[in-house]
């Protein structure tokens, strides 16, 4: 069956219509109303999440193990950056003046339940950890601590997110010399999920977060689509 529709232009288009489209949308509409994000393990539904999945309108929960999350439910969270990040892209501040990690990932604790605290607590070092400890991760033998700059982001990866369904990553100074130094930008999931973007400049890498910013909620294997590199 096809379902057809006048364009502006007076003319009639023909649109193909979806047979699973009610039932996906019911099965959305379960997911959101589930407190797990559960739905039943019979075949229909199963197939309903694949294809939900494949069209990234629906993730693994982070929260609840065999439980699942819309996409239209995690575009209402928040996102979590600097909260000077706008003044700095307009060239008001300098990189170094930008909120501290800690202070981001503390707004970031703030926003969950009570209940999810405590385990995205026992994130803080691995995701806002010393400066010196994310450059000797990344390869970084530089005397100074090199400016690096955390966000959290409502997505997924090859394995699921922090607490809440969030993606973490940071862009940061890859080399010693600041004036001549590259960039990178770097998501991460819960595990050893990676995505990277290499740049030549600050001002690259900045448009590019904000690039990924506003695309969020998003499958870390979308961002392949924005020029980033998956581990």
């Amino acid at each position: 069956m096809n379902l057809v529709f006048p364009d502006p232009a007076g003319q009639c288009q023909v649109m193909p219509h979806n047979p699973h489209a009610n039932f996906d949308q019911t099965v959305l509409e379960m997911i959101e109303h589930s407190p797990v994000g559960a739905v039943p393990v019979t075949p229909a539904y199963q197939d309903a999440l694949n294809r939900l999945y494949s069209s990234h309108r629906a993730y693994a929960n982070a929260d609840y193990k065999d439980g699942h999350v819309t996409a239209r439910s995690l575009a209402k969270l928040p996102l979590f950056h600097a909260n000077n990040l706008a003044e700095l892209l307009a060239g008001h501040i300098a990189p170094e003046t930008l909120e501290a990690n800690s202070s981001i990932f503390e707004r970031y604790i703030q926003s969950l339940p009570p209940a999810r605290r405590a385990k995205a607590e026992s994130y803080r070092l691995t995701v806002a950890g010393r400066v010196a400890h994310h450059r000797t991760k990344h390869g970084v033998a530089a005397a100074h601590d090199p400016v690096h700059t955390l966000i959290l982001v409502p997505g997924t990866g090859p394995h699921p997110g922090l607490p809440g369904n969030y993606l973490y990553g940071s862009a940061f100074q890859v080399g010693a010399d600041a004036a001549s130094s590259p960039w990178a930008l770097y998501l991460h999931d819960s595990d050893d999920g990676a995505a990277r973007f290499d740049a030549a400049t600050m001002a690259e890498v900045l448009a590019k977060l904000q690039e990924v910013l506003e695309s969020a909620p998003f499958n870390m294997n979308e961002l392949e689509t924005l020029g980033f590199r998956l581990n």
